[in-house]
């Protein structure tokens, strides 16, 4: 970072104040580089004044402590990553909250795999109870779902092998891949998907792998309307796309990581989605 576009007083309260304020990372990033900061810099100005401010509030208001979190291999700006078996494609990244947005990672045969192997063992979807750990249904999530084991089949294993490549997560510390239904109207309100530390049922829960960290949403299909995923603390919407994927991770478990997310109801069609949940240690 050069001296002429150092970090000052100044620029810290004002890049605090616009965050606090819902004001976007890109929004962020626009309005310096008009002053005359080149992109990268300005990003990395950005995530290190929020950094800066979120481990000071932590320190100061006894908010859990941050811990490792998946992230993939983004630090020369790649336009693709190479995971081997498929390149994906890089299409946005926002500092903070860290969401990614891949194009391609999966293919449609393995989407139309996925649904076909998940539509005669759906269910209603399930929320989890925070002061057992125990599931229950929740009119804030209206889609039918089920959960495949982890390696169930090989289609399913080659898809968790990539997405350990891709998040540089290994795969035993992921839940089982989550495939979920929503028919017109149906929706999933925002959420966190964390699990609140101060709950009695969360113990229990963190006893299988530790604390969620991060969260990988694979859009199976294109809605005709409607279902997209959003991000209220920062005003993103991701419109879901076929075989592209968006991640956001989470350090701790506080809002304070704006992970804040939901999913609009479908207008017209139907949407399916597989999620991939990774957590802190291996997950049983």
């Amino acid at each position: 970072m050069s001296a002429s576009q150092s970090i000052t007083d100044e620029l810290r309260a004002w890049i605090i104040a616009q965050a606090g304020a819902g004001v976007s990372a890109p929004a962020l990033i626009g309005a310096m580089r008009k002053v005359g900061w080149s992109e990268d810099v300005a990003v990395d100005a950005i995530e290190q004044v929020l950094r800066s401010h979120v481990d000071d509030a932590a320190r100061t208001q006894g908010w859990p402590p941050a811990v490792p979190v998946p992230e993939p291999a983004l630090d020369d700006a790649p336009l693709y990553i190479d995971l081997g078996d498929r390149q994906v494609q890089v299409l946005m990244t926002l500092a903070s909250p860290r969401v990614v947005l891949f194009g391609g990672l999966l293919s449609p045969e393995e989407c139309d795999a996925l649904i076909a192997a998940a539509r005669p063992r759906l269910k209603r979807s399930l929320t989890v109870r925070l002061d057992t750990g125990d599931g229950e249904v929740n009119q804030e999530r209206t889609s039918d779902g089920m959960f495949f084991e982890r390696g169930e089949t090989p289609v399913i294993s080659a898809i968790e092998e990539r997405i350990a490549r891709l998040l540089n997560w290994p795969v035993r510390n992921g839940e089982g891949l989550q495939v979920l239904n929503y028919q017109p109207g149906a929706e999933y309100k925002p959420h966190y998907d964390y699990f609140d530390p101060q709950q009695p049922g969360t113990a229990a829960i963190l006893a299988r792998g530790g604390q969620r960290v991060g969260t990988l949403v694979i859009y199976l299909n294109d809605p005709a309307k409607g279902g997209a995923t959003i991000f209220p603390d920062v005003h993103l919407e991701v419109a879901p796309c076929r075989g592209n994927a968006v991640f956001f991770s989470y350090e701790r478990p506080h809002p304070s990581t704006r992970s804040l997310h939901g999913g609009t109801p479908v207008i017209a069609g139907e949407k399916w989605i597989a999620t991939k949940w990774l957590r802190e240690r291996e997950f049983r």
